[in-house]
């Protein structure tokens, strides 16, 4: 246990900022199940259509450094490749 209150107080914070980073991360999870079904189904306008929304969670993410950068690009990347050759 910390004895210190700047100790503490991170501790705190700490917890605080990674529930809301577990909340982030999940968020993107669900969005981007829910782009695969999109491509599964063979619904391609929809899918194009959410994948504004997964690219743009993706930097968020990345922007904030949830996840690392180079990795939202390359899951980007994948998922338009992916989208592609649906179409």
């Amino acid at each position: 246990m910390p004895r210190r209150r700047s100790s503490i107080k991170r501790k705190r914070a700490d917890k605080k900022r990674r529930l809301h980073n577990i909340k982030i991360k999940q968020q993107l999870k669900k969005v981007l199940k829910k782009f695969q079904a999109l491509l599964n189904k063979k619904d391609n306008n929809e899918a194009r259509a959410s994948l504004g929304k997964v690219f743009s969670l993706l930097d968020k993410a990345a922007k904030k450094r949830i996840i690392h950068p180079q990795t939202a690009n390359r899951k980007k990347s994948r998922l338009a490749k992916r989208l592609s050759k649906t179409t």
